[in-house]
């Protein structure tokens, strides 16, 4: 007899779209992204079967810190406890990915370095690609050398939303203007903890 992995969804909508959340029943947050449980979203919770989603309204919190997130606090991923399933290379590069200060990037082959595989910038790209855990695990933040978006899952417009507001929220709202030089997110970011679960 096979045991049932069971995982609790929730999605949000944001800005950019209606964004999934799966977190595992014991606290952790094991995927999110804009798309619903799909083939990518099995894969990435690992070689489990059966997998099934069980509706859960703002699973331990993690609805209600990414709402945050996209209303302008940026520190609100910053804590949640992530489990994600991938070999030792990809969970060291995600584990970097979480150490790059929000409205920065960072290069494939910075991320290379800074786990101690210097040539492994093409490998760092493969292990961001594959990351299930999007915003919260920033891959976002990882540009090309030359300074170019390159490639998103969310898709790069998606990509240059999320740096422009994490540029847009660095400082203290206080001190956010126009003049500062910050490219505010097209509509704005009017999601508020009252509008997380469906």
């Amino acid at each position: 007899m096979t045991l049932e992995t069971r995982f609790l969804l929730d999605s949000i909508d944001t800005p950019l779209g209606k964004f999934s959340i799966v977190a595992d029943r014991a606290g952790n947050l094991r995927s999110a992204g804009w798309e619903d449980p799909s083939p990518r979203m099995h894969r990435q919770l690992g070689p489990r079967a059966p997998l099934s989603f069980h509706e859960a309204r703002d699973p331990l919190g993690f609805s209600t810190a990414f709402a945050a997130y996209f209303a302008g606090d940026l520190s609100a991923l910053d804590d949640l406890p992530v489990a994600a399933e991938g070999t030792l290379f990809q969970r060291a590069v995600w584990q970097a990915l979480r150490t790059i200060p929000h409205g920065e990037t960072r290069s494939y082959g910075a991320i290379a370095r800074q786990i101690g595989k210097p040539s492994a910038a093409r490998a760092v790209g493969m292990a961001n690609n594959a990351n299930p855990v999007g915003v919260a695990v920033p891959c976002h933040r990882v540009i090309g050398a030359d300074g170019s978006l390159v490639g998103y899952g969310g898709g790069v417009e998606r990509k240059r939303w999320l740096l422009a507001h994490e540029r847009g929220f660095r400082l203290p709202r206080s001190r956010v203007s126009p003049q500062a030089g910050f490219e505010r997110p097209p509509g704005g970011c009017n999601i508020t903890a009252s509008s997380v679960g469906t």
